[in-house]
């Protein structure tokens, strides 16, 4: 009973008013080290990136002009060929032959144009004289006129002959690059228009300068438009604006060129419009068909802030930035980001580029509490 009645006693004592139970002591963060740096400010031109593929500034599909049996090949496939190279040759023999005959009837043709002349010049002299009545001397000039259009026509026969003798060498019309043989010696070949039952025999493709050709998006399109009507930037349509590529494999931007057509309308179905870009080669690294990446001004040169993209910070749709102030005290600074350029990001509102940027150590930082700027800080 003694021991009941001490814990009861003991029991009341806690809840007596003037009783309290002592705080626990205050824990003080020690303030968060810390690395700052000031924003780089360089001058810089931002640069736009597209993709595209290249394509020959020229593509021939090589076709006879002259229907016959294909007699021999005369090139290398896949290697560089000249213009006026000799490529195929089909079986000459039967338009030598054309052309002999078409040669006989001109030289008929011409005889019988110079003996019509001799006898209209002889009758024009009589029926001066009135020795020849006005209808002889009409049928005599008739027959000349006659003959001398119909030497008119054998010439022009002899010529389309010459020329057929002469297709039957199917030479290169450009310099470039040959295709394998599509048709071997010994097959007939047939001439005409593409899609008319005419044969392919190759196809031939120049090699510089070549074309890369990009869909550049509406809105940075209009941007161009908007930066060429203030005097900022200048206009692929007045002028040519320099680029600059580089193929899947390769780094940096090796190959230098000029942008030197946009197209006149954009595409509504996909909300682009098609620009081209001319480089010359060097070597053999280029060729049609080759995925490239293109690069382009998108501005003008300014003075641009640039922080790195570590220390920046998101807040949904924001974005910020920690600086400590010459308190050293953390405060947030909203920031309006640009373009990155060479692994930094531009900002386009927010710095002035004297700040001290916390690039470190940002993640125990909170608004309003002192920082500890460690070494390699201010």
């Amino acid at each position: 009973m003694k021991s009941i009645s001490i814990a009861l006693s003991a029991l009341a004592l806690m809840f007596l008013p003037g009783c309290k139970r002592p705080a626990p002591p205050q824990m003080h963060m020690p303030p968060p080290n810390v690395t700052v740096a000031k924003p780089e400010q360089r001058k810089i031109v931002e640069w736009d990136q597209y993709t595209g593929r290249l394509e020959a500034k020229e593509t021939v599909e090589i076709r006879p002009r002259v229907s016959g049996w294909l007699d021999s090949i005369h090139f290398v496939e896949g290697k560089d060929v000249k213009e006026g190279d000799l490529l195929f040759t089909i079986d000459p023999r039967p338009y030598r032959m054309a052309a002999d005959r078409a040669d006989a009837e001109f030289l008929r043709a011409q005889s019988r144009e110079t003996q019509t002349q001799s006898e209209f010049a002889r009758v024009k002299k009589l029926v001066e004289s009135r020795a020849i009545s006005e209808e002889d001397f009409d049928a005599r000039g008739k027959a000349f006129a006659e003959a001398k259009s119909s030497a008119l026509a054998s010439k022009a026969a002899l010529d389309m002959a010459k020329l057929d003798l002469a297709f039957t060498e199917v030479r290169a019309p450009i310099s470039g690059r040959i295709s394998r043989a599509l048709v071997t010696k010994g097959n007939l070949v047939s001439s005409g228009m593409a899609g008319s039952g005419s044969t392919l025999l190759t196809t031939l493709v120049s090699t510089s300068p070549i074309y890369l050709y990009v869909d550049v998006d509406e809105a940075s399109s209009l941007r161009y438009r908007r930066l060429f009507a203030e005097g900022k930037r200048a206009s692929a349509i007045e002028s040519r604006i320099p680029c600059e590529m580089a193929l899947g494999d390769e780094q940096g931007w090796p190959h230098k060129g000029v942008v030197d057509f946009v197209d006149n309308r954009v595409d509504p179905n996909t909300g682009t419009i098609r620009a081209r870009a001319v480089f010359e080669v060097e070597g053999r690294p280029l060729a049609p068909g080759f995925f490239a990446k293109l690069r382009v001004p998108g501005s003008e040169e300014y003075t641009a802030v640039l922080i790195p993209e570590s220390c920046i910070g998101s807040d949904q749709a924001n974005r910020f930035v920690f600086i400590v102030n010459a308190k050293g005290i953390a405060e947030v600074r909203p920031v309006k980001l640009g373009a990155v350029y060479e692994g930094m990001r531009v900002v386009r509102e927010g710095l002035k580029g004297d700040e001290d940027v916390i690039v470190n150590g940002q993640a125990r930082v909170r608004p309003g509490i002192p920082v500890n700027v460690g070494k390699g800080g201010k």
